[in-house]
């Protein structure tokens, strides 16, 4: 009887322990999907700038450019002339693609301008800098992980005319308000009073440390 009964007891042991292997199995799977859920949110946060690329890729109104990391990964075997060059050189190597679309005569630029605005911020892009006059309205906003910026969008509406641009990888402002100069690009020009602010408040900062 005692092999019979021992029999037994081995046979509960293992029903009871099947459930608890599932439920494991269930926690594990739960918590996978869990992540694939936040992942996915936190994508379609930061895709808003595909989305919108995507919205008016086919339409003949608008003109499209793209370049990808291996046009920039070309930078580098560049001889650069001067310590300035170089660094300009290593921070075009760090970007990973642009993308820019443009038109140049449609009608609804301005609603264009407004709304892209809107969900690039809804978005959690911070604004960089704002222009505002009669013919165009202009604002740079930036994307930042862990302190580094990995994107930078340029959108422009004016008459009859909408840009966005979009430039991602590690972005050096500092550098890229330098290599703005020579990129024929509506708005890009503007990137060159980043570069006149910092050193302006760098001489502030000095200044109000000399005097301390």
């Amino acid at each position: 009887m005692r092999p019979t009964n021992t029999r037994c007891r081995w046979g509960n042991l293992t029903k009871q322990k099947k459930p608890l292997k599932i439920k494991k199995k269930m926690k594990k799977l739960s918590a996978i999907l869990l992540l694939s859920v936040m992942s996915t949110v936190a994508f379609a946060q930061n895709d808003v700038i595909t989305k919108l690329f995507d919205k008016y890729y086919d339409d003949e109104n608008f003109t499209k450019v793209s370049v990808t990391s291996k046009m920039f990964e070309l930078f580098t075997e560049v001889e650069p002339g001067d310590e300035d060059e170089k660094e300009i050189l290593e921070a075009i190597s760090k970007l990973k693609g642009l993308k820019v679309l443009v038109a140049d005569s449609i009608g609804n630029s301005r609603q264009l301008f407004d709304q892209s605005v809107k969900d690039v911020k809804k978005a959690g892009y911070e604004e960089l800098m704002q222009v505002k006059d009669a013919k165009e309205d202009l604002e740079f906003l930036i994307s930042e992980s862990d302190g580094i910026i990995d994107e930078l969008v340029m959108i422009v509406g004016g008459h009859k005319q909408f840009v966005i641009l979009s430039l991602f990888g590690e972005i050096d402002l500092k550098q890229m308000s330098k290599l703005s100069k020579s990129m024929r690009v509506t708005g890009m020009k503007y990137l060159e009073n980043i570069s006149d602010e910092e050193q302006g408040d760098k001489s502030k900062e000095k200044q109000e440390s000399q005097e301390d």
